[in-house]
């Protein structure tokens, strides 16, 4: 869909804005679960109280939540992880107290209804009772509620054979992996087919995402996962699989002939051998999603730990420049252009949700503690009545 497809403005969408606004206006507070300070799962706290969402600007939304997925950050987040960071992206004149954000409300994942659109929204791309769905921005309040305002920027269509909870299984994770791929890696569906790509850490959501989309655009695919995600994996599309439950992984990888591209979930010690199985002087790029930027400004404050985050990628990345290899940082970035297409390739069979396990509303400190748990295969959902 083009571009501005969602900055139109029409005298229909004032008309429905009329419409929208007075059949919500009593709304004024939802259910929500919510922390109220950052620590262990004990934080979390359910309330039939927490404030509505509205509209600020004229190209956002609103909409009724059917299903929420959780992933990693929800754990870091609540723990306050990316504190500061995300302090300064929801204020960045530092007007507001310390602690403001609270009562917090996590959930990076949504699917659900439109219920309300901005004056800016052209109800030729959203309308009232659109099936939608995002990847919501960690500076913004999530999912885990009845309802959640987005910019109509950062959502997109939901696909038509998924289900609200199939659907909530896959935004975050797809908008983090398009960014690693697609606008740090350079990859493309035209200049993708016959690349080799290795993916490090290969069962959880945004490796069995990032699987599935290569293999649609015709890479060679070898993952690194345990024995017992094998099955998953393979199911997934993977071409070839090397498990790290029998040892190191470094020794059958460099047996390989060299890769293209690697996409590195671990991190750690993986950097100082990982690079040298690359294809030198060719274009090859080492993108890691393991990257010290949160924690630099939660440590140093923002100004400081942007500095040495600048520091350290710069050296990194001239490092092994002089080897003939990309050094690269990809981190998740909101896009709803690119949840277009991914919606497309879903409906095209391309693309399959991957949930794992399903909780009720009720239970979402049951979900958290799953998350928490790791050695994830798939997606944790909840759904919202």
């Amino acid at each position: 869909m083009h571009p501005l497809r969602r900055l139109a403005c029409s005298r229909w969408s004032f008309l429905l804005n009329i419409r929208f606004n007075t059949s919500s206006s009593h709304m004024t507070i939802m259910p929500a679960w919510v922390i109220d300070r950052y620590g262990s799962n004990s934080v979390l706290r359910y309330t039939k109280n927490a404030a509505f969402p509205i509209i600020n600007y004229p190209n956002e939304v609103i909409i009724q939540v059917h299903a929420a997925g959780l992933n990693p950050i929800d754990v870091s987040m609540r723990g306050g992880y990316g504190a500061a960071s995300m302090a300064m992206k929801r204020d960045p004149l530092n007007v507001k107290q310390s602690g403001s954000e609270f009562p917090l409300i996590l959930g990076r994942d949504v699917s659900g209804v439109i219920m309300e659109c901005g004056l800016d929204v052209a109800p030729v791309y959203f309308k009232e009772g659109d099936e939608v769905w995002a990847a919501i921005p960690p500076w913004k309040q999530g999912s885990l509620a009845e309802f959640v305002v987005l910019s109509a920027n950062e959502v997109s269509k939901k696909p038509k054979c998924l289900s609200h909870t199939e659907a909530a299984a896959i935004p975050y994770v797809a908008a983090t992996a398009w960014s690693a791929l697609v606008n740090t890696g350079g990859l493309t569906m035209d200049n993708c087919a016959k690349k080799r790509i290795l993916i490090l850490g290969g069962s959880g959501g945004v490796r069995t995402f990032s699987i599935q989309m290569l293999k649609a655009w015709g890479a060679h695919v070898t993952v690194t996962c345990s024995q017992n995600a094998e099955r998953l994996v393979r199911g997934l599309g993977a071409d070839h699989v090397v498990d790290y439950t029998a040892g190191p992984v470094e020794g059958p990888l460099r047996a390989l002939e060299k890769f293209d591209l690697v996409l590195d979930n671990v991190g750690g010690a993986t950097e100082s051998w990982a690079l040298g199985l690359l294809k030198p002087w060719c274009g090859a790029k080492y993108v890691t999603l393991v990257t010290p930027f949160l924690q630099n400004t939660d440590r140093l404050g923002v100004a400081d730990g942007m500095l040495q985050t600048g520091v350290t990628v710069a050296a990194k990345a001239l490092k092994h420049l002089t080897k003939g290899v990309h050094y690269r940082w990809g981190m998740f970035a909101p896009n709803g252009l690119a949840l277009d297409d991914i919606s497309e390739m879903v409906d095209a069979g391309k693309i399959c949700a991957v949930v794992e396990a399903e909780f009720s509303f009720s239970q979402v400190p049951q979900a958290m503690l799953k998350v928490e748990k790791g050695h994830a295969r798939g997606k944790t959902v909840v759904t919202v009545p």
